[in-house]
């Protein structure tokens, strides 16, 4: 509890009421709310003075706009994760946010809980998406995979048990039903993830699953 209590959170979107009221209710809930932001130049600025480990951010704010505020962030820092809160559940506004590295995607209607609950899920690597979109953006990685550009680069070799680990993961399956499958913690699900991201020299989740659907890891058995 105490590990989740010190989480930074930083929220951005230019509505001073909706943003004061997401920034109350995470604090309520034992968060560390280092920063607000209203417009895109806000977010990076204050990002770049507090490092909070998760955003919160919202898409249509004033320029840079929340899809690009999520690349800028992730190039300087991409341990930290971003958790879209979006009037939009368009798919176009979700594969762009996905695409430029946001770990989860939450339309406004979410409530309370599931917004607490996705920011402590964010930032621990977990993927988050409001019901239905999961299944948008797994399907569009899928798309790519049979154009996949160039080839991602091969690093150490995947123990087996990471090799286990990357198929669920591309499947979709959270890090707690990873870990509940293979009888495992979820520390160790995150250190087999964090291995393997190293070892394929890739950056986040979004990427690793990318990667995963490509190499056909989704299959089933």
């Amino acid at each position: 509890m105490e590990e989740q209590a010190r989480l930074r959170v930083m929220v951005v979107d230019d509505h001073p009421m909706w943003r004061d009221a997401v920034a109350k209710d995470l604090d309520a809930a034992g968060l560390s709310i280092v920063a607000t932001a209203a417009t895109g130049t806000e977010a990076i600025n204050r990002f770049r003075a507090t490092r909070p480990q998760v955003v919160v951010l919202d898409l249509q704010i004033p320029p840079p706009s929340g899809v690009e505020v999520t690349a800028t962030v992730l190039q300087e820092d991409p341990s930290a994760r971003v958790l879209i809160l979006s009037a939009s559940g368009e798919q176009d506004d979700v594969l762009e946010a996905v695409k430029a590295g946001a770990t989860g995607y939450l339309v406004k209607s979410a409530s309370r809980d599931e917004l607490i609950a996705a920011v402590r899920r964010v930032s621990v690597g977990d993927s988050v998406f409001t019901p239905g979109l999961a299944g948008l953006v797994l399907g569009e990685f899928r798309r790519m995979a049979l154009d996949p550009g160039p080839a991602t680069p091969h690093g150490e070799q995947l123990t087996e048990r990471e090799t286990e680990v990357l198929k669920m993961v591309a499947k979709g399956m959270s890090y707690k039903q990873i870990a509940d499958r293979l009888v495992l913690s979820h520390r160790t699900v995150q250190n087999h993830v964090q291995n393997t991201l190293r070892k394929l020299q890739l950056h986040n989740r979004v990427e690793l699953t990318r990667y995963a659907i490509e190499q056909g890891l989704d299959d089933d058995d």
